[in-house]
């Protein structure tokens, strides 16, 4: 098994064991410093290995994996002899391009169903009664056969919640118009935000990203994600989704020689900034334990604090660019980061985070037992595709040889809840009567029977009556009766005290 070379200095290197490669990592640095050059360095060691990645690719540039790098410049075989890589030669990455909006790469997309009440109430940061409404509708759905693949399925079954509330509710718990009504408008959240691209047909299977090509490379799925960052809610969405289904469908399978798959996650602060603890939890809980399932995850961000401690603490192979101390946030961070790192008495650490050249970087990795080694200052090595962004002819080049094109670019609008609901209302709208009008959204027969709504029932009930209450003509016929029974009775009683008294007839 061949270690990835991440540097070189003049007196040792520093490589990731791929035995350790499911234990997490962290790219820290500041901008221009050179994590992404360091995050393709990982993507193009794994993918050799045979290991699959997923990246999100924030500012583009990381398209550049999927292209070989050019003949090497001056500046470039100087580097080369500097890191003594005798053997490198340039060389293109297999790569799929995937995209939320379908636009530079195959649509990604997932189920209401497959989002689940729990993680898709975390995500909308629903309140424990808003959660248990959610859950009861979910349930609903299970009951009544009704799939919920989209935000058109998940609306309509809300509405009808809405409508159904009191039957809903004897049968499976309170339901509240308030509470429905606060799920609604988190989802059109949601749904401003993209989300109604990314819920439906045909959904992503993990087992597209997990693919080698024919030589046995790891294929390395890039993830367009410059428009998906500026909507963090749908982009923290989308990568929690991802590995949460990882964490349900892989097995348990402990340390292994290298991992099955490995993420990197380019701005890495969008997952926790404004994020409510509910969901940070989430985030903490499947990154403390998908390690157990084969998968490793790797962060990269400006600052180290901009991922939870929780977190942090579960990373332990590091790579750190330069950082600038140029404010007190900035100092302090600059010692944070420091200390997460294990001390090397030949290196002031503190000091070498603000002087670190572009390319260079502190790192320390997991060795023998899981132990972190020193850190060390090194001299990041080249990877052999090409670093920056690609033209959209190559990016559609790269796309009509993809293998999952045809399974994925065509949006499937399969026979589901949206559609049985319209449908079970028109079949209940014509088995009213071919007179039925509408009115506030019920069906209204003015043939209809006594106990039937609307104007025809009111009339039947105003002149037949009620059984708690009787109609007009009821009334009419009871007040005839009386005075008809009254004159005779006046009659009789005349004629039989005549009788009596001698009364003339």
């Amino acid at each position: 098994m061949t270690d990835i070379l991440i540097g070189r200095n003049d007196s040792t290197s520093v490589s990731l064991d791929p035995q350790y490669g499911n234990r997490h990592g962290m790219i820290a640095g500041a901008t221009g410093t050179g994590k992404s050059v360091s995050l393709m360095v990982l993507a193009e060691g794994f993918s050799r290995l045979g290991v699959p990645c997923f990246l999100a690719d924030a500012k583009g540039d990381l398209a550049g994996l999927a292209m070989a790098a050019g003949e090497p410049g001056d500046k470039l075989k100087a580097r080369l002899a500097k890191l003594k890589l005798t053997d490198w030669k340039a060389q293109a990455n297999p790569v799929i391009f995937w995209d939320i909006y379908g636009k530079l790469g195959h649509p990604v997309r997932a189920t209401i169903s497959e989002m689940g009440p729990t993680l898709l109430g975390r995500v909308l940061e629903l309140n424990d009664t808003q959660e248990g409404v959610l859950e009861v509708i979910f349930k609903v759905a299970d009951d009544q056969g009704l799939l919920l693949l989209d935000l058109a399925d998940l609306r309509s079954l809300l509405t009808f919640a809405s409508e159904n509330a009191k039957d809903i509710s004897s049968h499976y718990g309170l339901i509240s118009p308030t509470s429905i009504a606060a799920i609604q408008r988190a989802l059109l959240k949601l749904e401003q935000d993209g989300a109604d691209q990314f819920f439906g047909e045909p959904a992503l299977e993990l087992a597209d990203l997990m693919r080698q090509d024919m030589s046995g490379r790891g294929i390395i799925n890039v993830l367009a994600a410059d428009q998906l960052i500026l909507k963090p809610r749908l982009y923290s969405t989308f990568l929690l989704w991802l590995l949460s289904e990882l964490f349900e469908q892989l097995p348990e399978v402990g340390d292994l020689d290298q991992p099955k798959m490995v993420f990197f996650f380019d701005e890495a602060h969008l997952l926790f900034d404004d994020a409510s603890p509910a969901l940070q939890q989430r985030v903490e809980q499947v990154v403390r334990l998908i390690r157990s399932k084969g998968v490793g995850v790797y962060f990269c961000s400006q600052n180290p604090d901009d991922v939870p401690g929780v977190i942090l603490g579960q990373l332990g192979n590091r790579i750190q660019h330069a950082l600038r101390a140029f404010t007190p946030r900035d100092q302090k961070a600059v010692k944070a980061a420091a200390e997460t790192f294990v001390a090397n008495p030949k290196l002031d650490v503190v000091t070498a985070i603000t002087q670190l050249a572009v390319g260079e970087a502190l790192a320390s990795t997991l060795a023998n037992g899981g132990v972190p080694t020193p850190v060390e200052q090194v001299l990041v090595t080249s990877p052999c595709c090409r670093i920056g962004a690609i033209t959209d002819a190559e990016r559609s080049t790269i796309r009509q040889r993809s293998p999952v094109g045809g399974k994925y670019d065509t949006t499937v609008n399969r026979d589901s809840a949206e559609e049985m609901l319209a449908r079970r209302a028109s079949e209940k709208a014509a088995d009213a009567g071919s007179g039925a009008t509408t009115a506030g959204g019920k069906v209204i027969d003015p043939a209809a029977p006594a106990d039937s709504p609307g104007w025809g029932g009111a009339v039947h009930d105003a002149l037949f009556g009620t059984k708690r209450r009787q109609g007009m003509v009821e009334t009419m016929g009871k007040q005839v009766v009386r005075t008809m029974g009254s004159q005779l009775g006046r009659q009789i009683l005349r004629g039989v005290l005549g009788g009596i008294f001698g009364g003339k007839r």
